[in-house]
């Protein structure tokens, strides 16, 4: 058996079973793909890949469906992901674009990337510690109360609301804005308490005390910020999907309400050539995704939070890294700076 024929054999069982649910027999993949040879010849082609441990009989169906490594062979064949159409780039456009407020951003991602691969779609909050600051805003609300706003380059805004300890005028809180905003622009995050205090240093002696209350509210929404957090819809899918996951759906959905199972996940996916990481089956460290897979990459400015799908490993793998890799895209540039 020749291996550029395997692949393609391959390739058809995966097809036909993605797109049918059915085990593939022989006679079918001679019926619907022109592979050039005899239906004896695709027989022993598929007894060739099930010696090879790429497919398998269920039960005791005369057809076959891929394996995990099946699977694998087939995905890491993929050398290039296609391009979504330019109706889909569109709607991706035109749905992301509708807003600049990060939260509302990503509930509007992972609707589209569910509602574009009928899969569970998650991503991840962009980790505020490792971004910078864009801008500083202190807002007057009562004689001793101000609402302080730290903006990110991520697009990630945090504000609180403390007391200042003294009363301060409209004019004397605009110039500690100017203060502290004139040193802290730019300043990753990670180093933020330190900029804080030579920030207070420089304050004039009667307004110093405000500035440590500023400066503590600060670097308390830097600290709250290091909480990993994501978001996902689509959940509904997994139900559909239900026929896929013999042994029972819990846990998978168990490893999505467990959040720390998924961004764990998500952290330790290594990149791939492509821009797209896959992980199929039992490839996943966590037991109860043994019968799902995951596609997902990374995104915004330094690309390390993530976004991707999760579904069964009976997949249209084609469809669905082009989808995240182009969702991913957008997000990059909308939240980019």
């Amino acid at each position: 058996m020749s291996e550029p024929r395997k692949l393609e054999v391959l390739r058809a069982i995966v097809e036909d079973y993605v797109h049918s649910r059915e085990p593939v027999g022989s006679k079918a993949l001679v019926e619907r793909h022109h592979l050039g040879v005899s239906s004896a010849t695709i027989r022993n082609d598929m007894a060739a890949l099930e010696d090879e441990g790429l497919i398998a009989a269920p039960h005791t169906s005369a057809g076959r469906i891929p394996t995990d490594k099946g699977y694998r062979l087939f995905v890491d064949q993929i050398s290039a992901v296609k391009p979504l159409s330019q109706a889909e780039r569109r709607a991706i456009q035109a749905l992301l674009e509708g807003s600049e407020d990060l939260d509302d951003v990503l509930e509007r991602t992972v609707r589209l990337l569910a509602q574009l691969t009928n899969q569970v779609a998650v991503v991840q909050y962009p980790l505020l510690s490792r971004a910078k600051v864009r801008h500083v805003e202190f807002v007057l609300l009562a004689p001793r109360k101000v609402l302080v706003v730290l903006i990110a380059d991520t697009g990630k805004v945090e504000q609180r609301v403390i007391d200042v300890g003294q009363e301060l005028p409209d004019e004397a809180l605009s110039e500690l804005r100017n203060r502290f905003l004139a040193s802290l622009a730019g300043t990753p995050l990670s180093l933020l308490a330190l900029s804080l205090q030579s920030v207070v240093a420089g304050c004039p002696p009667a307004r110093r005390g405000a500035a440590q209350a500023l400066a503590r509210g600060l670097e308390a929404l830097a600290l709250s910020s290091r909480e990993e957090r994501m978001v996902m819809a689509g959940t509904a899918n997994l139900a559909r999907s239900n026929v896929d996951f013999p042994l029972s759906i819990g846990p998978v959905l168990e490893a999505l309400e467990e959040q720390v199972v998924m961004l764990r996940l998500l952290s330790d996916m290594a990149e791939d050539p492509r821009g797209v990481t896959v992980s199929i089956g039992r490839e996943n460290p966590y037991d109860g995704l043994a019968e799902a897979s995951v596609v997902a990459t990374g995104y915004g400015p330094d690309a390390t939070a993530k976004v991707g799908v999760l579904g069964p490993t009976r997949m249209d793998y084609p469809t669905t890294m082009a989808a995240v890799r182009a969702v991913a895209r957008y997000l990059s540039r909308i939240l980019g700076p």
